[in-house]
């Protein structure tokens, strides 16, 4: 499709023009786009994003929104200019280090030339400052992201590019960063972010809620639900941390049918710790948004974003995705199975230990019948999906699930759950690939041969020989 087209190199080289009339410059403009194998325009080279400072105001009346994002980041390389990822909005000034900086719109590009050159592990501030109306995206699957409008209020989820439609910044998975957020609305309506509530103001009929996340988050999974919503706030204990800070947040016609699956985070959270190690994060919970927001649940960090009142399976697959995805982020969107295969057979672990099928159970029927259910089950191997259209197919769940129930079936259980605390912890905060995790399961299980495995099962095409 055409809006995954490389850049045109007329940006590029008009920026060099305007570097050799400044007086000639040392630095080059940074990338546009990381090449990612599936959404090759999103993030862009040349530096690391650090933090994100957003001071929007959204007024649903008339559905606008105006921010200011303060970014601060540090150079990788000698830069005369640089891009940030941003679909539709209207800029009006941007700034670097305190100066007013040129600018100019290439499709989702905004490329910034700052007064002067950026050196290599410089760390710089930028501030744009924009508004207008922030545009739904359709993804290459056919489902949407970005800004959804509600009837009261909005949605705002980012997998894998929406983010770009509501905020300026490196959206690539690959570079994380933490969080300040505040957000103003009619003093009516509430207003939910990631990370923690640290404050809450209202004046002249608007309300301003400031949400901090401290640990670094890839902008795909930062959220924003703005409506009528029930905002609650609790303790859940960890082992790791004590008393764990909960926010929960639901919209008030979902209130009753919520509550019963709300009720057993606390469990939720006690068995997942004990199978997948500590939680990363410095707090935890859910947004029940209504059923019309969205088509698909998402594990936004911190609380993921249900579409109505979620059944236990779904609600332990996205906390599990704090562990999966959030904290161990992929480093490309070709490595989406190391979220979803863990997340999915999280989904075998809960049902194994609360009463219902073994995993070994799951596995069987999914190898017997998967196709009955899954029509695409083996269309093509969980680490290589087709195209962008399909890296949330049932390939990169169900047989990514199935790589990590193989691993279990090798290994046996007592070092099965090393592997998987053990590469928990390892990446903790990180990014990681396929090639990190086959080498750390190996390096963890040296007498074992995991060939088949990766050979069979992860890379290898149409259904493998019955196990």
């Amino acid at each position: 499709m055409s809006r995954f087209a490389p850049r045109a190199l007329t940006v590029t080289s008009a920026l060099l023009v305007l570097s050799a009339c400044a007086g000639g410059v040392e630095g080059s403009p940074g990338g546009s786009g990381l090449r990612d194998p599936y959404f090759p325009r999103s993030g862009n080279g040349g530096y690391d994003v650090t933090h994100y400072a957003l001071d929007l105001a959204y007024t649903p009346d008339d559905r606008r929104l105006a921010g200011t994002a303060e970014i601060t980041a540090r150079a990788t390389q000698d830069l005369s200019a640089f891009d940030l990822d941003l679909k539709g909005m209207d800029v009006e000034r941007v700034e670097v280090e305190g100066e007013r900086a040129r600018w100019s719109r290439n499709g989702q590009e905004l490329v910034v030339r700052p007064h002067g050159d950026l050196t290599e592990n410089e760390t710089f501030r930028i501030t744009v400052r924009y508004s207008g109306t922030p545009q739904t995206i359709t993804d290459p699957d056919g489902s949407q992201e970005g800004w959804l409008p509600t009837a009261d209020g909005v949605l705002a989820l980012g997998e894998p590019t929406g983010s770009m439609a509501w905020f300026p910044g490196n959206h690539h998975p690959s570079d994380k960063a933490s969080y300040d957020l505040a957000i103003t609305v009619p003093e009516k309506l509430q207003a939910v972010s990631n990370g923690e509530l640290t404050h809450r103001s209202t004046r002249e009929g608007r309300t301003t809620f400031r949400w901090r996340t401290a640990e670094p988050m890839a902008g795909y999974v930062a959220m924003l639900a703005i409506g009528d919503y029930d905002i609650r706030r609790s303790t859940v204990a960890t082992e790791a941390d004590g008393e764990l800070p909960v926010h929960t947040a639901v919209v008030r016609s979902q209130s009753d049918s919520a509550r019963k699956v709300l009720d057993r985070l606390p469990e939720i959270m006690e068995w997942a710790e004990y199978n997948f190690g500590p939680y990363p994060f410095s707090s935890t919970g859910a947004v029940i948004a209504p059923r019309n927001a969205a088509a698909y649940a998402l594990e936004t960090q911190n609380r993921p974003v249900f579409p109505g009142a979620p059944d236990t399976k779904l609600f332990v697959h996205e906390l599990a995705h704090q562990w999966f995805g959030n904290s161990v982020t992929p480093k490309s969107w070709r490595d989406m199975w190391l979220n979803e295969g863990f997340a999915t057979y999280a989904e075998w672990l809960w049902r194994e230990d609360d009463g219902g099928d073994s995993a070994q159970e799951t596995f069987d029927a999914l190898y017997d019948h998967g196709e009955d259910e899954y029509e695409d089950l083996w269309s093509f191997p969980p680490a290589e999906p087709t195209s962008a259209a399909h890296i949330s197919d049932a390939p990169v769940y169900q047989r990514g699930a199935m790589v990590i129930h193989k691993i279990r079936q090798t290994v046996g259980d007592d070092a099965f759950y090393d592997i998987v605390q053990g590469w928990a912890a390892a990446h903790r905060h990180g990014n990681a690939d396929t090639a990190d995790f086959t080498a750390y399961v190996e390096k963890s299980a040296p007498d074992e041969d995991f060939d088949p495995i990766w050979q069979e099962w992860l890379y290898g095409d149409g259904k493998p020989a019955r196990p």
